[in-house]
């Protein structure tokens, strides 16, 4: 089975993907999330199955289509995703006219949550920044300061992995990746944790900043 949530208001897009994952993760044993900073290779190894024990997963592919070496396999996949008894989520924010049309083909529901002209505010990605610069000081009054705002902790959480994403792409071309790779590994098992420890994500979310990653 498969959803899609796309559009160009990130925060409202991916917090309506982390309703839907925490409904599903009362259903499987475990998540599965492959970003466009994985390899074709990780997602060929997710698709090929739950592995020999037949565990049945839930699935995300968050901004895959951006990555080239992956994006027609995930296209001609949607098929298979369709009958899967699995769940996948896709989460795309500009998919181009036809592969949106393609996918929505095949989905069991899709969202679509843009930001209808507005400006949107650029503060929230401040965070994004002070992670990159290792400014903990910085990250952590950004963060405050959103949570003061009203700022859900899904969306920061959603920046937060979309800034670590952007900074292993660049590390990629630039070299030194191995922080860069930490940050994504954290950032999307903590969700996850936050629900096994039985906490608010907005807890999760400062232990993170507080660790000094």
């Amino acid at each position: 089975m498969l959803y899609f949530f796309s559009g160009t208001d990130r925060e409202k897009a991916r917090a309506a993907l982390n309703a839907a994952l925490e409904k599903a993760a009362k259903k499987v044993s475990r998540i599965a999330r492959v970003t466009d900073a994985n390899t074709r290779a990780d997602l060929q190894s997710v698709l090929q199955g739950g592995g020999m024990f037949g565990e049945t997963r839930t699935i995300v592919f968050d901004g895959t289509l951006a990555n080239e070496e992956m994006r027609d396999l995930v296209t001609n996949s949607l098929p298979a995703l369709k009958e899967s008894r699995e769940t996948f989520f896709i989460l795309e924010e500009r998919p181009d006219a036809d592969t949106r049309k393609r996918i929505e083909k095949y989905a069991e529901r899709s969202e679509r949550f843009d930001t209808a002209g507005k400006r949107r505010d650029g503060s929230v990605f401040a965070m994004a920044n002070a992670l990159a610069k290792r400014d903990k000081r910085a990250l952590w009054l950004n963060y405050q300061g959103e949570l003061a705002k009203g700022t859900a902790p899904e969306a920061i959480h959603g920046v937060l992995f979309w800034g670590a994403k952007d900074m292993l792409l660049r590390s990629r071309v630039g070299g030194s990746s191995e922080r860069a790779q930490k940050l994504v590994a954290a950032l999307a098992e903590l969700p996850h944790e936050s629900r096994r420890r039985g906490e608010e994500l907005e807890y999760a979310l400062e232990r993170f900043v507080l660790s000094g990653l």
